[in-house]
């Protein structure tokens, strides 16, 4: 049996359909960009997030650029970043002039080290700093994150490429950011056609300038008061998404479920499980799991792949080991926690509407390598 690490077709009945006629709707009025769907999806996303504002945009890399941006972070400026994550976030830093120090991460959780990330703000008094909620979840220290960058005047741009759905206290994760970020890439738990992504926030005047900055830095029509650039999310690919918001408590639960199962019947002490902070509710993005045994770790990937069964490693490398960072980045807090994870991490498939046959074989495809390896270890 093939199990594709993620399926971007499990649709529902009559999405294609829907979509279809919108498409064609669209087209016939050559209503492409901004209009009806992008208003309607940025209220959408307001409401599920729990925010006042919310700006959609190209991408999730050009949702933190914007922020940045918006935040007054400018050339020279010191932000920080988590060790653990995707280059993105590395990037969003670069791009805007600013100067990353990446900071630890927590084993138990993958999250950003509070430890860590208190030291750093000492050290280096940076002007900002990016937190990532990675898995579907984010760090348990999560509030005391936001406290300390709160008490020392340190922006706190919140990376929620992955946790879109999540709640934290039983709100919405993104509620009490300062201003956070989300992805639409296909792949997300709320994925587009295509590329997209969206910033949220509560404040009025950060709302304003990072709308203003995707558009051209525009004040009127022709009159530019700001070098921005051009991020704007085209109305076909908001059409899509508004399609999906009608599905996606459903898909959400789908996910939950089949992590439910992996948990119950893969609970061995060969395989160690990230897991969601308490206070997490988490969306059920990816299944996660690191294994230190370096040869347990080659064999079941082998054996999946003999199966025809998809993995992932997120994230292979750390952001301070990639040979891009090389040039830019200015130091590195902390030890190598994120490095043993990126060394160790596994994700197997998990998505919206798997079946029972797929999900217990890849469970017996695992239970088979992992007595097999414990088998040989005896002789």
């Amino acid at each position: 049996m093939h199990v594709p690490f993620i399926d971007l077709k499990r649709f529902e009945p009559n999405f294609l359909e829907k979509w279809s006629e919108k498409v064609s709707f669209l087209s016939s009025r050559a209503s492409f960009m901004g209009g009806e769907e992008v208003e309607l999806l940025e209220q959408n996303l307001a409401n599920l997030t729990e925010n006042k504002y919310s700006i959609s945009c190209a991408n999730g890399t050009d949702a933190m650029q914007l922020a940045l941006r918006a935040l007054n972070i400018r050339n020279g400026d010191k932000v920080l970043l988590p060790n653990f994550t995707f280059w993105a976030t590395f990037e969003a830093i670069v791009n805007v002039g600013a100067v990353p120090i990446t900071v630890d991460c927590e084993m138990c959780d993958g999250g950003m080290s509070l430890k860590y990330f208190i030291e750093a703000v000492d050290r280096y008094k940076p002007k900002a700093a990016i937190l990532a909620h990675l898995f579907g979840w984010s760090s348990r220290n999560l509030q005391k994150i936001r406290n300390c960058a709160n008490r020392n005047n340190v922006a706190l741009l919140e990376d929620g490429a992955q946790c879109f759905g999540s709640k934290f206290n039983g709100e919405a994760i993104y509620k009490r950011a300062l201003i956070s970020t989300t992805s639409f890439y296909p792949s997300k738990v709320l994925g587009a056609a295509g590329d997209g992504g969206a910033i949220f926030t509560n404040d009025k005047d950060l709302a304003f300038k990072v709308r203003q900055l995707a558009n051209h830095g525009r004040g009127e029509h022709f009159a530019h008061v700001d070098v921005g650039w051009n991020s704007r999310l085209g109305s076909l690919q908001a059409a899509y998404l508004n399609i999906t918001l009608a599905h996606f408590s459903d898909r959400i639960i789908s996910r939950k479920k089949s992590l439910a199962i992996y948990k119950e019947n893969l609970n061995y002490e060969i395989i160690k499980q990230i897991s969601a902070p308490s206070q997490i509710d988490a969306n059920g993005y990816c299944n996660v799991s690191y294994i230190e045994q370096y040869n347990f770790k080659r064999k079941l990937e082998e054996e999946l792949f003999n199966n025809k069964i998809g993995f992932g490693n997120i994230y292979p490398a750390t952001i301070s080991n990639q040979k891009g960072a090389s040039n830019y980045l200015l130091s590195h807090v902390g030890g190598d926690e994120a490095h043993k994870i990126c060394s160790s991490v596994l994700n197997l498939p998990l998505f919206p509407y798997m079946t029972g046959p797929e999900i217990y074989w890849v469970i017996e495809i695992v239970e088979k390598t992992i007595q097999s390896y414990l088998e040989n270890k005896k002789i």
